[in-house]
């Protein structure tokens, strides 16, 4: 198929009634299921931070810089696992993944002492290991690149949802304190853990698999959908696993850069999500008020997600708005780290470091709702961008893992202002990948138009062009 056929099929605004009917169909069997998922999963990794301020740490024993021993050591669990859990048959893979991190994080609430609560944290991240490179790869065999920007964002938005809703029901949970002898922050994990052991039985009857084998499809609708994701991409065909596949994806510079990008990001939206009910405290504020004063960011960063990528997807452009929401981020950021004097005005000062809080998460969840989605819409090869997709997320958790040990009580001085300098500095290097995507994958888009103007390209069978991928002369970056 020419280029512009395959533009007049797939590239085009218009989309038919049919193909909008068959989307609708696919939206509403993926996105619930998944973002519902991906909430449970944040919350049940980042509700340590409400259980911190409701007592555990002193609870079990742990000192300040073991606490952030035990967040740090979540994520190396989940680096380890990230990338060989990625090519399994979603419909009992993550169902069955979010079943035992259930029965974990019960377990966190359950765990007597710093050992224990060390060995859960590391069980927790290797079981939720899997669920976003899992969902990510889902989304590229169901929909068309330009259509996952969207999609992934609605998904992520799951995050944000899940630090709005954890402050409430941490408030919420913690007055069970004392009931059965168990403190408060024990029933905010063995709660939230049964809901999301509960949801997962459900999501076995919900949860689809590949598209070629979809059964909540009629066939003609089967047809349909992998014919336009032929058409689009690598999607649409049933490939064989290839260990070249994977020596493709390591050995190219964009899945890296793709990574690196995510790493900056990385770091400070772990930071925040996981110590954003100490810093809120840290402001003046009560336990209680603490934990209800992280919902009014988490939700501002939820609309922002949804706002931005919506203009993202219309004007079929990822870089810049990824650029804006990192500036966005550093604005506040810096508002947190401005030294101001504490002992004059103090509530002014409180409520504008709180206004910054809200500035850096609509601008780090804001960012990480486009880089997340931007290697499944540009990498071809199935097997290649399942890695590239679990790589990003194990070498940007990684940023992860040193958020956890630089926000260390050693420096949580003036409301942790020098990990809030660095955070700056993270946000600054993934601006700079950024601009290297930009840039690297807008000239090679320019010098493959220039081969195929001149007639200088080499003709391409069907099967040629499902083997070279994005490395296709008629393949293109979007940008």
């Amino acid at each position: 198929m020419s280029v512009s056929e395959k533009n007049s099929v797939v590239e085009g605004d218009q989309v038919s009634v049919e193909d909008h009917r068959l989307l609708r169909k696919i939206d509403l069997r993926l996105l619930p299921v998944f973002t519902l998922l991906y909430l449970l999963s944040f919350l049940d990794r980042s509700n340590i931070g409400n259980a911190k301020i409701d007592g555990m740490t002193t609870d079990l024993g742990v000192s300040p810089a073991s606490y952030n021993t035990a967040l740090a050591i979540y994520f190396v669990g989940y680096v380890i696992f990230e990338v060989p859990a990625n090519k399994c048959n979603p419909q009992v893979w993550l169902p069955s993944l979010t079943l035992v991190w259930g029965i974990v994080s019960i377990g966190q609430g359950l765990v007597k002492n710093q050992a224990g609560l060390f060995g859960i944290r590391f069980l927790l991240g290797a079981t939720e290991a899997g669920l976003f490179p899992g969902v990510i790869y889902v989304f590229s065999v169901y929909y068309l690149r330009r259509e996952r920007s969207w999609r992934v964002a609605i998904f992520f938005g799951g995050s944000a949802l899940a630090g709005a809703f954890g402050g409430i029901f941490a408030y919420c949970i913690g007055l069970m304190n004392g009931v059965g002898g168990r403190s408060g922050w024990q029933w905010i994990f063995i709660i939230e853990g049964i809901l999301t052991a509960v949801v997962s039985l459900v999501a076995y009857f919900i949860v689809p698999t590949w598209s070629h084998e979809a059964k909540f499809l009629s066939e003609t609708e089967k047809t349909r959908l992998l014919d336009r994701l032929r058409v689009d991409s690598d999607a649409g065909t049933d490939q064989v696993f290839k260990w070249s596949s994977v020596r493709d994806a390591f050995s190219d510079h964009l899945v890296w850069a793709y990574a690196f990008l995510f790493h900056g990001f990385s770091f400070v939206l772990y930071s925040l999500s996981l110590f954003l009910p100490t810093i809120i405290a840290g402001l003046g504020f009560e336990t209680w008020q603490a934990q209800l004063m992280t919902v009014p960011p988490n939700v501002l960063a939820s609309f922002s997600i949804w706002t931005t990528v919506y203009f993202s997807s219309k004007f079929n452009v990822r870089a810049p708005f990824i650029i804006g929401a990192a500036i966005v981020s550093i604005i506040g950021e810096s508002i947190c780290a401005t030294p101001f004097n504490y002992h004059v005005f103090t509530h002014i000062i409180a409520g504008l470091q709180y206004f910054g809080v809200h500035l850096a998460a609509a601008g780090v969840y804001t960012g990480n709702s486009l880089l997340l989605s931007w290697p499944g819409e540009n990498v071809s090869g199935q097997a290649k961008r399942a890695v590239a997709v679990a790589l990003q997320i194990s070498i940007g958790d990684i940023g992860a893992i040193a958020g956890c040990l630089i926000y260390r009580p050693t420096l949580s001085s003036h409301l942790y202002r020098t990990p809030n300098l660095i955070a700056i500095g993270y946000l600054l290097f993934a601006i700079v990948m950024t601009t290297y995507l930009w840039v690297v994958m807008s000239v090679e888009n320019r010098r493959r138009d220039r081969l195929l103007s001149k007639g200088e390209a080499k003709e391409e069978t069907e099967e040629e062009r499902i083997r070279l991928g994005d490395r296709s002369v008629r393949y293109r970056y979007r940008i």
